[in-house]
């Protein structure tokens, strides 16, 4: 089974790392849905919840005010801000 390779972090600490089925976001363009396979990408965030659906966890889901998501290769980095909300 494919699967990415996440890393969230914000400007204090990393908030979420791990195996992921998928993740969505708010880019300033739009919605993002993220899963493996998909093309390179990076995009400019803006304020809004990013979803992780981890494989062998619960995942994450955060409200953020803006930062940076790439992808390349099933590898997602995602930088914030700052993390305005968390919840498992």
């Amino acid at each position: 089974m494919s699967q990415l390779e996440v890393q969230l972090v914000d400007s204090d600490e990393v908030v979420w790392t791990g195996a992921a089925q998928m993740v969505r976001a708010r880019s300033i363009d739009g919605d993002l849905g993220i899963m493996p396979g998909h093309t390179p990408l990076l995009a400019v965030l803006g304020e809004g919840e990013i979803v992780v659906k981890g494989v062998d966890s619960p995942g994450v889901t955060v409200t953020a005010d803006g930062g940076f998501l790439s992808v390349d290769r099933d590898q997602v980095r995602i930088v914030v801000d700052s993390v305005l909300t968390r919840s498992a």
